[in-house]
Formats: C-alpha cells, structure tokens, sequence
C-alpha cells in the first residue's frame, strides 16, 4: 500500500471509514490506521472520528510525491516523477540523467521521454541569458520536463512559447488566475514576474536532430511580497503577494505535467497573442554591441517572433532580447 493511495480516497473530503479503506486496498484497518498516523506526521490535516472514519482537510504546504502522484492519477508520466528537497538546478538534473547514472531516486535510466524534477528549492536556479532565478524553498514550483522529440531543431522554434499557454493554463486550472505572458517566456501578475521559462536542447552531431529538449519552469507561488529580496521586489512577485491566494503546490505541479504532456498545437498563437503583454507598447530592442533602438510591438508571429514597428519600419525580432516600458521596473 502507498500513502498516495490513502489520500486518493480521502480527497473527495467526505468521511471514510477504516474499514471501507481496508477493503479498497486490501489491507487490513490496523495498517490504514498507521499510514494515516504518518500522513498526519508529515503534515497532512486528516480529522478522524470514532464511528465515522477519516477525512483529509487540507494537504501540506510542501511538496510531497504521493500527493503530486494522486492527483494524476494514472497519467502515463506518472512514473518518472522526482521530488527532490535541494538542487542546483532541475534542468540541470534532468540533463545529467540524459545518460549518466546520478542517484535518481523513481526514475529510469537514461530517463525517459516525460521524466520530470521538481525541486523544494534550487541553489542555482536560471533564466534566459544565464541570469539566475531567485528559487526561495517552500514558496514556489520549480519543475523540469525531459522531452525526446527526434524532430530537427528548426520544429522546435515555438516550444518556449508554446510551454508559456501550458503553464498560464495550469496556474489558472490550480490558481484560479489569468497570468499574462511577456514575450517570450516569462509570466506576469500586475506587471510583475511570476514565472520564468527555461527551454533547452541537445542535438546529435551526425543526424542531426534533437537527442532531448528540457523545458523548465520556475513560479512564485506563496512568497509574501516582504520575503522577496529588495532588489527584486519591483519586478517581482509570486501568485500570493498579487492575489492574496494561497496555492496548492502539488495540485499546481500535477496541472502542469499534464499542461506539459500537451503542449498546444496550432491553437498556441491565438492563446498567446491574447496573453502577451507586450503588444501594443513601447519596446526598446536591446542586441550586443548596439545602443537600444525604440519601437512598438505589433504582433507575435507563427515562430514566435516579436513583430515591432520601429522608426525604420517593421521587423522581426527573433533573437536578444527586448524590455518593455513600465515593466519590471525598466525607466527609458
């Protein structure tokens, strides 16, 4: 018997005896009433009442694999599922299992198509352009997926783009809450960074094709906005300190496997441009070694570029990088 099963059965928040617990697992009522002890040790607000059963109230504010995996259910990524307690980075950990043999604790080797980590906290958690990510413990979901498309890289020009709808997907399946999105891979509450987007791959040298992609994802889920570092503060922010809502971490972490798992198809662009905050406001493109050049943003292309109309006409930023007036604190 696993602890996951035992909080499937109670997740419909009604009460259920030991008994009828023992017989859907086959197990006798002195073992339910032992996994249900350890439950509530790890955190797990279960009221048991004599004569009536138990009833699980709400689960831990932390992330917990039973949890994750119960609400799931039988998702075929069900079984390569990690949940780690610290580590430098979970793009990093999924790319190390690619074929080195690192210690995972569930998954296969190498690790499959659909492996995902998803991490209490990262020591060296980064964006775009080697910029970190600020990933304090306990407050966010820091989640990495392993994809083998075998496709050449050129097809995979719009998966950033297309895993920014999944994830605004999954936080208003799990939150309840429509996240902007900034071109390209970062989501937004109230002008500020709620989420970062990491997209990265591998391609083999003789046919040349993607031997794996990682998508990794990092969002602010319950940090007050007092617990961001002063420096981050006016661009950034978490679901919590924008909404006052508290999230279910885990709940959030299986929406966005399954948001991951089906990533959209064509459908990705009319999402996206519906989203993204960025159009129809002042830009400056910034590219290396050039002084920035003004202009505003149009449209979001078929390959996610940025249209931009700038005072030598219209054109298509696919690379570098643009800032946005008014937007995470940028001042022209």
């Amino acid at each position: 018997m696993d602890k996951h099963e035992i909080i499937e059965l109670l997740r419909r928040g009604e009460y259920v005896s030991g008994a009828e617990l023992g017989r859907s697992l086959g197990v006798t009522r002195a073992a339910v009433s032992k996994a249900v002890a350890a439950l509530k040790r790890e955190g797990w607000a279960i009221e048991s009442v004599p004569n009536r059963g138990h009833r699980l109230l709400s689960a831990p504010d932390r992330l917990d694999r039973a949890a994750i995996l119960a609400a799931l259910g039988d998702h075929p990524w069900a079984g390569a599922v990690e949940v780690l307690d610290t580590v430098d980075s979970t793009n990093n950990y999924l790319k190390a299992r690619t074929s080195a043999r690192s210690g995972a604790q569930f998954a296969p080797y190498p690790a499959p198509h659909g492996a995902v980590a998803v991490a209490e906290t990262q020591t060296a958690g980064r964006g775009r352009l080697g910029r970190s990510f600020d990933s304090a413990p306990g407050a966010g979901v820091y989640l990495s997926v392993l994809l083998r498309p075998a496709c050449p890289p050129a097809a995979l020009m719009t998966l950033t783009a297309r895993a920014a709808v999944a994830v605004r997907r999954a936080i208003r399946e799990a939150a309840g809450v429509e996240a902007g999105i900034k071109w390209v891979n970062d989501l937004v509450l109230n002008g500020k960074k709620i989420c970062g987007i990491l997209t990265e791959l591998s391609v083999e040298a003789e046919s040349g094709l993607v031997s794996y992609a990682v998508v990794g994802v990092g969002i602010n889920c319950n940090r007050p906005a007092a617990a961001f570092p002063p420096e981050l503060r006016e661009a950034a922010g978490s679901i919590l300190s924008e909404t006052g809502k508290r999230v279910d971490r885990n709940a959030l972490t299986a929406a966005l496997i399954r948001a991951l798992s089906a990533l959209p198809g064509e459908e990705w662009l009319t999402e996206y441009r519906a989203a993204c905050v960025n159009l129809g406001r002042p830009v400056q493109i910034l590219a290396p070694g050039q002084p920035p050049r003004p202009g505003t943003a149009l449209d979001v292309g078929p390959e996610a570029e940025l249209i931009v109309q700038t005072e030598s006409g219209v054109e298509a930023v696919r690379s570098g990088e643009v800032s946005v007036r008014g937007l995470y604190g940028y001042v022209p």
